[in-house]
């Protein structure tokens, strides 16, 4: 039996494993993807990188800002300037190094889909397509509306999270022909949220042309969700196109990306939910907030409170 097992590799999760192993704790993640890092992740394309997640990280509290740090120190990440002057921490080569260089030493299953968590006497037995962990305690990061199908939807956790909203977001990869163009700025209710030039970043290699990373806003990825990405991405290339001041025949890649669960609209306002027992936690960036260090805090947050604990 193991000590813990942790159900999601992104940032959270990985967090927690993290300081977890690094008390000394038996710990086992284990996530239904090919890669690592959830929805800090990025796509190749050839010679091109796309960050088609979370396009950058920033550090508000100074333990998170010493992650980044040793991230840096083992060229994991490095800063970059965005057009508008802001500094950025982005991973190198692609915003995928972050969490694969937090991961590293960690006991890491993936493609290993979990489809039920059952109580077992005093511990839990992960259920998956091919094999069954056993544990006495286990952690859940996947986002909020998908732990239902893992515990049941009448679990007395989905009460405590069913205020918990996630927004969809809609992205287009795309790489442009010729001299570098510059984003111009959009108009009021514009399609496209944000634009990166993405190839721009540090690490990233030389390319014929320039590679580019638009983020739809809300309204237009509700509009668009469960259409065909190919249409989607038909769609965002004329508007990153006029945003670009190009015409359409230069684009020479297009691919749309569609994440259901985005971002979290309305938070859990707690780091974490779990039972009584403290043998069951539910964490994510949807219970603070947004952003990449508040899905750290969450699964750091459940870290100390298992090591309060007699493991």
């Amino acid at each position: 039996m193991t000590d813990i097992i942790i159900i999601g590799a992104g940032i959270a999760g990985l967090a927690c494993a993290r300081r977890l192993n690094d008390a000394g704790r038996n710990v086992i993640v284990v996530d239904k993807g090919r890669g690592i890092g959830g929805r800090v992740a990025t796509r190749r394309a050839g010679d091109m990188r796309f960050d088609h997640g979370a396009p950058h990280v920033s550090a508000t509290g100074g333990e998170f800002a010493n992650v980044l740090c040793r991230l840096g120190d083992y060229k994991h990440a490095a800063s970059w300037v965005d057009t508008a002057g802001e500094t950025w921490s982005v991973g190198t080569p692609g915003m995928s190094a972050i969490p694969k260089g937090m991961a590293a030493g960690l006991d890491v299953r993936l493609g290993t889909s979990v489809h039920a968590v059952v109580l077992n006497g005093s511990g839990w037995d992960v259920q998956c397509d091919e094999q069954k962990f056993a544990a006495d305690r286990v952690v859940i990061t996947v986002p909020a509306p998908q732990a239902a199908g893992l515990l049941g939807p009448q679990h007395p956790l989905m009460a405590e999270i069913a205020g918990v909203e996630m927004s969809p977001g809609l992205t287009l990869m795309a790489a442009i022909s010729g001299n570098v163009p510059t984003a111009r700025p959009g108009k009021a209710h514009d399609p496209l949220s944000s634009i990166i030039q993405d190839c721009s970043k540090p690490g990233r290699p030389d390319i014929d042309g320039s590679a580019w990373v638009a983020q739809a806003g809300l309204a237009f990825s509700h509009a668009h969700l469960e259409e065909d990405r190919p249409d989607v991405a038909a769609r965002m290339v004329l508007f990153l196109c006029d945003r670009l001041g190009v015409t359409p025949d230069r684009v020479t890649h297009a691919v749309a990306h569609r994440w259901r669960y985005s971002r979290v609209a309305n938070p859990l306002g707690q780091p974490f939910a779990r039972m009584p027992d403290a043998t069951l936690y539910l964490g994510g960036d949807w219970c603070v907030g947004p952003l990449i260090e508040d899905a750290w805090t969450s699964g750091t947050a459940i870290a100390d409170d298992l090591l309060t604990r007699t493991l």
